[in-house]
């Protein structure tokens, strides 16, 4: 159980990479930098790329879907590197994980209860997880150390980030230029919803259990 100096801290360090994330959206690099993203963030890193493919559209809306295209691609093939680190590499590095990034969802608690879902609901998890704003990178890693069918991961990684990809920037690639003032003049305030839902996401885990 964190302390409450801890929490704080691990608000203010998401709070920063979220920062660092979205200014990629305002410099040429915003395209590769949403493609590793992606692809990180099925597997370590702990802000969703929704966070910089939202702007990006936005900023381009003619680009949308390619944005979408390359959010769901990487994102799957971060989620089959989950996997195998999941599969392959989790009893040798499982136990430093659970004891320094824990902050991002990645404890054993968390781990034994994705691992007692997938015994009833294996396709459903990942569904659900790839879609929602629970942690997608936990449900990956999690799947491998369960093996679960692999086919079925695919599938449910494919249908479910796809699905959330093309809604974000469809939207605003679709009403970007409708939604802009609003975003601009609320920025800031929307920046904190999304923080929020971020966190709460690792924190319904605890909820649900």
């Amino acid at each position: 159980m964190k302390t409450e100096t801890e929490q704080v801290a691990w608000w203010h360090l998401h709070r920063r990479l979220y920062n660092w994330v979205i200014h990629f959206a305002n410099t040429p690099h915003g395209e590769r930098a949403l493609f590793l993203l992606s692809f990180a963030e099925s597997s370590f890193f702990p802000v969703p790329p929704d966070v910089l493919l939202a702007p990006l559209a936005l900023g381009a809306p003619k680009k949308w879907f390619r944005f979408a295209i390359m959010c769901s691609v990487a994102s799957v093939l971060g989620g089959i590197f989950g996997y195998g680190i999941g599969m392959f590499l989790w009893q040798e590095i499982g136990p430093w994980v659970y004891a320094h990034l824990g902050g991002i969802g990645l404890t054993e608690a968390n781990f034994e209860l994705f691992r007692n879902w997938y015994d009833k609901y294996d396709f459903w998890i990942v569904f659900t997880c790839g879609f929602t704003p629970l942690p997608y990178k936990v449900c990956t890693i999690s799947a491998g150390v369960a093996k679960i069918n692999f086919l079925g991961f695919i599938i449910a990684s494919v249908l479910s980030r796809s699905a959330r990809f093309f809604m974000v920037a469809g939207l605003f690639g679709w009403k970007g230029e409708k939604v802009r003032p609003f975003i601009e003049k609320y920025f800031n305030w929307l920046s904190l919803l999304f923080m929020i839902l971020l966190i709460g996401g690792f924190m319904a885990i605890k909820l649900i259990k």
